[in-house]
């Protein structure tokens, strides 16, 4: 809290205004979905640390129950964000167990890789279930428990939604649509308040880089494992605990990030010319590569079914 004097307009006005500086996140009660391993994980553990109440969502309960015990016992449920009904039951009891949130921070996602043609189209259908119906879903529920003045929503995208690589088109374009998914919340819930965020990370030490990227069709487009390399997550965590305090509209991690962002053609022209070469033989390898999704995902129905004769 900081005294700030009256305009030198009237100096005889001895008057003090007091301006609150927006504390830190003690006390804050946050919603963390995709909250077993990787971001989630890390975030939960960091802002219990810091004094904020957390709650978790997530699909792998053993170890979403030990993230929980080293948050405090915190209340943690088993949801698939794919599942409107079970997201919308779950945000719900998990929002009454705190009290009511003020963050919900929408993480939950999945990667593997596809050739968009001649690859399997579950694999597109389930990563768009998950990264941007989940997200919508998870919006959808939580979103009128943080409409008020210090209600913050902080939505994880991807630099992958402004450069696109071979064999990451699901992954892309599933991150595209969250991203507009924030920035056309952001603009709907302005004037009640709540403020919304979009997260864009390159790839951190995180079992999503690892899994998604350690496959032999993207080794044989890229030469090693990553394009950038493996960054901390210590950073981004930093971050985003940074954007919960202040509701800021963007966070990046590296920091180049915030740098690529804005130069979006000339990102993807540099992409397109330097991975040209070993494109067609990964394409080939992926086709038969029995890579696994990062996180294994329930059984959920397809939404797009096919009616006898092929049509939709």
């Amino acid at each position: 809290m900081e005294l700030a004097r009256s305009s030198p307009e009237h100096p005889r006005r001895k008057r003090f205004a007091i301006r609150r500086s927006r504390p830190g996140v003690r006390g804050r009660k946050v919603l963390v979905t995709g909250a077993a391993r990787g971001i989630g994980a890390a975030l939960a553990r960091q802002l219990h640390a810091r004094g904020a109440a957390v709650a978790l969502l997530g699909i792998e309960p053993e170890l979403l129950a030990e993230v929980a015990r080293d948050c405090g016992d915190a209340p943690w449920r088993y949801c698939d964000i794919g599942d409107p009904a079970q997201v919308q039951r779950t945000v719900d009891t998990l929002a009454a167990e705190l009290g009511g949130l003020d963050v919900v921070v929408a993480n939950a996602g999945v990667a593997k890789q596809l050739p968009l043609l001649g690859g399997d189209p579950t694999v597109m259908e389930e990563m768009l279930a998950v990264n941007t119906l989940g997200v919508y879903y998870t919006l959808r529920a939580a979103g009128p428990h943080v409409l008020h003045p210090d209600g913050y929503v902080l939505i994880v995208s991807s630099l992958a939604a402004a450069v696109n690589l071979p064999l990451a088109g699901a992954y892309s374009a599933s991150k595209a649509g969250v991203e507009a998914l924030g920035h056309t919340l952001r603009n709907e819930i302005r004037h009640t308040g709540a403020r919304v965020g979009v997260a864009y990370f390159a790839e951190l030490d995180t079992d999503m880089t690892t899994r998604g990227f350690g496959t032999a069709a993207a080794r044989a487009i890229l030469g090693r494992s990553t394009v950038s390399g493996v960054a901390p997550l210590g950073p981004a965590i930093d971050g985003i605990e940074r954007a919960i305090t202040k509701r800021k509209r963007q966070v990046v991690s590296p920091w180049w990030v915030a740098v690529a962002l804005p130069m979006r053609p000339i990102a993807q022209r540099l992409i397109d010319f330097t991975l040209r070469g070993g494109v067609a033989s990964a394409l080939e390898i992926a086709r038969t590569e029995d890579a696994p999704f990062t996180t294994e995902q329930p059984r959920r129905p397809r939404r797009v079914r096919t009616q006898p004769g092929g049509a939709a």
